[in-house]
This record gives structure tokens, sequence and C-alpha cells, in this order.
């Protein structure tokens, strides 16, 4: 199945789900051994090193240097990785608010790491924007920029 790429569709049925669980962003630097015991969330190669998301548990067990304590909201529509626009109007409403996001879109879902002392609020303006889509005072014709 290919995912939505229907702006408004995309706003007005997601459902955002806040994992409970705290991650943190770590680097291993280039040719240093990966954590294999680690439960790692996400990992990405980079030139300096590889980054890691993982709990912040396995990195403290590690002894592996982390920051970003953070929390993941799963925006639970499965979005196409061709969709245009869904999260250019989801961010701005977070960044209006002060909240800092590192999205990551996978195969099915977008996610938003968030402080995770802001995670709630978060979550809370997420289901505020899909209230907003499902009476249609947002998401149709052109994302305004700022």
């Amino acid at each position: 199945m290919p995912g939505e790429t229907d702006l408004q569709t995309l706003l007005a049925s997601m459902r955002p789900r806040l994992d409970d669980r705290v991650f943190v962003f770590a680097s291993v630097k280039r040719g240093q051994p990966l954590p294999q015991d680690a439960g790692i969330l996400m990992r990405f190669f980079e030139r300096e090193g590889t980054t890691l998301v993982l709990p912040i548990e396995d990195a403290t067990l590690l002894g592996i240097e982390c920051t970003f304590p953070c929390r993941m909201i799963t925006l639970d529509i499965h979005s196409s990785l061709e969709a245009v626009g869904f999260l250019a109007a989801i961010l701005p409403r977070l960044a209006a608010a002060g909240i800092g996001v590192n999205p990551v879109s996978a195969f099915h879902h977008d996610h938003l790491f968030v402080p995770s002392d802001r995670a709630e609020d978060a979550l809370a303006i997420l289901k505020d924007i899909a209230s907003e889509a499902q009476a249609g005072s947002i998401g149709r014709g052109p994302v305004a920029s700022n």
C-alpha cells in the first residue's frame, strides 16, 4: 500500500501517539564498533560517525555520550514518502510554541522527537491540528510560509 498523499486527509486523520520511553541521540565515531545489545531505534550513517537514537537507559548502561532527552510522537497515519506539505503544516505550530522537533519519516509513518519535558504540550498541539483539519479550518489550499 503506497500511503496517503492528500494533505487534508493526512492532517484530519492523523492520530498522534506518544511513546512512553525517553530517547537520546548519540554519535559513534567512524571505525568504532556499534553497540549490539542496545535497543537502537534508528541508525544514520554520516561522514563524522553513526548517529544513534536509543532509549536513555541503554545509552547510560553502555556508557555512550548522548544528548537531547526526547520522546517520540508517532503520527498514526500511513503517510506516503512523496506526500507534500504534511510536516510543513505541522512543524510551524510546534515552533511557535517554542518546541524543537527532530522529525523522522519512515516507511509507514512520520515520527517527531520532541524534548521530553514538552512532549505533552506537543501532543496537545498535534491533536488540535487534527481537530482543526477535521473541521475544515486548516489543510485546504497551499501551505502558508513565514
